[in-house]
């Protein structure tokens, strides 16, 4: 039998309702495996007394007979998710300290639903990375290994990647602005959904490109990810981008069929380069959809080439906004000033002090994009093309198309540290096959498919309509079935 902090949130929940298991129970078992994965840099703050206390409130709640889905089940919530009273500091030195007297509304709404949040978890500084190795805790280290070498779990949600993988939680949010859900999930041999832009409220989570961020789970299984994305959406007044819409019962649009389907390939993803293992497992990942019933159609999406390049104009544009508010005035770090400084001396220490480099590179970036002389010529430009990426989604949809199928990822999780030195446009690369979709707003899934030669995990994305997450749920589930990924890391921490 496997341990409480293994099971799925579906396998927790029945146990819990039927009582054979205890919230409480199920609490202790992650936070001992918490305790004894240090190695892995995954949680950065746990919150043991709180965890047990809404632990115990849960198996009250459960005794009634009438509680959701999530009630009991211990998750991990990423750091940039505001929550009351705990330290929430987006992995960055700028926000020592901080505690928020509020609490983030999709973390609150897994309250609400009676989950219990075990801490928080490890990311790149401000969600800015693809390796989690811009924290300033230090990197995330994937549970998966090979050799000696400690691998990336991704980023910017790599401590969620991780900690799921690793047992360490039954579930985990994470945030995806260019791929930051779905390639850290792809590295880890977990789900990762990124829901439809507003599906999921924004408020209470620390802003990095505002039309692009989405919240959404990390999760063992696509049943997993069906269940807490429920509990993580609905409407939120005090978010403006949030859609006024009702919130389906995702688990109950998984009924494995998707015969009639046509799932599109985009010739666009074949890119120069590409591994012929990942190659090979999207290959084999259009038969599967095929054997399952679905008609495999090749579409083109032609300003695919022009989504990365018009992604990191258009992100450390809204970036730089978003991030002039961290000054040092009124929370976080403030650097130490000499006699005779004033606030511009202020300003500048405490940004150049608090900052990381990449973090400093992006919002570098924005105000030059934004800039008078070259805000046509960038910014502008930009956004046409973040139109036309919108259209060539619309298109094919309006097709008949149901769903997309590309890789997840370039590759495998490569080393920690491999490219640190390299020009960062090579670190930017990871997230070419994740960029567009944030850019039209659609939703996407990473589903685990196959091993690589080496025994690592690698993934395969699924593209799909606006506001139809049950059916790209339901299409993922039917991979997922088909695929039959169990592996599990060897534990080593």
């Amino acid at each position: 039998m496997s341990a409480l902090n293994d099971l799925t949130i579906a396998e927790a929940r029945d146990r819990l309702r039927a009582g054979d298991v205890t919230s409480v129970a199920l609490t202790e078992a992650c936070l001992g495996a918490i305790g004894g994965a240090g190695r892995l840099n995954a949680f950065v703050h746990t919150t043991a007394d709180l965890a047990l206390s809404r632990a115990r409130a849960a198996d009250a709640r459960l005794a009634t007979g009438d509680a959701p889905a999530m009630c009991g089940i211990p998750v991990g919530i990423k750091d940039l998710f505001c929550t009351e009273g705990v330290a929430s500091q987006a992995a960055s030195h700028i926000l020592d300290g901080f505690r928020p007297p509020y609490e983030s509304t999709v973390s609150a709404q897994l309250r609400d639903a009676g989950a219990v949040m075990l801490g928080k978890l490890n990311m790149d500084e401000f969600a800015m990375g693809s390796s989690n190795e811009t924290s300033t805790y230090g990197p995330a280290v994937n549970p998966w290994k090979i050799d000696d070498r400690d691998l990336t779990p991704g980023g910017s949600s790599g401590g969620s990647a991780a900690a799921v993988a690793a047992g360490l939680c039954l579930a985990a949010t994470g945030t995806d602005t260019g791929g930051s859900i779905r390639q850290p999930a792809a590295f880890t041999g977990t789900v990762g959904i990124k829901p439809t832009y507003g599906r999921c409220s924004r408020w209470g989570i620390v802003a990095f490109a505002s039309s692009l961020d989405q919240a959404g789970p990390m999760t063992r299984t696509v049943r997993d990810s069906a269940i807490m994305l429920a509990a993580m959406c609905g409407h939120d007044p005090k978010d403006s981008t949030s859609a006024d819409l009702p919130v389906p019962d995702f688990e109950a649009m998984l009924t494995g069929d998707i015969r009639g389907q046509r799932i599109g390939i985009p010739r666009e993803y074949r890119m120069e380069g590409m591994p012929a293992e990942i190659e090979a497992l999207w290959t084999q990942g259009a038969e599967m959809l095929r054997d399952a019933g679905a008609e495999i159609v090749d579409i083109s999406l032609p300003h695919t080439k022009y989504a990365l390049p018009a992604y990191y104009v258009i992100a450390p544009a809204e970036a730089s906004s978003n991030l002039a508010r961290y000054d040092g005035v009124r929370y976080g770090h403030r650097a130490t000033l000499a006699q005779g400084d004033g606030i511009t001396q202020m300003y500048e220490k405490t940004r150049a002090e608090g900052f990381g480099a990449e973090v400093q590179r992006r919002v570098m970036v924005g105000p030059y994009v934004l800039s008078a002389g070259f805000y046509d010529a960038y910014y502008n430009r930009a956004r046409k093309v973040r139109t036309l990426i919108s259209r060539d989604f619309e298109q094919v949809f309006a097709q008949g198309i149901d769903a997309i199928l590309t890789p997840a990822t370039p590759s495998a999780a490569f080393g920690l540290g491999e490219m640190a030195d390299a020009d960062p446009v090579q670190m930017y690369l990871n997230d070419v096959f994740t960029v567009t979709v944030n850019l039209a707003g659609l939703p996407g899934i990473a589903v685990p498919a196959g091993l690589d030669a080496r025994g690592l995990p690698l993934g395969l994305q699924l593209i799909g309509r606006p506001w139809e997450e049950g059916a790209l749920l339901n299409t993922a589930q039917a991979l997922e079935s088909a695929a039959g990924f169990v592996s599990k890391p060897p534990k080593w921490w």
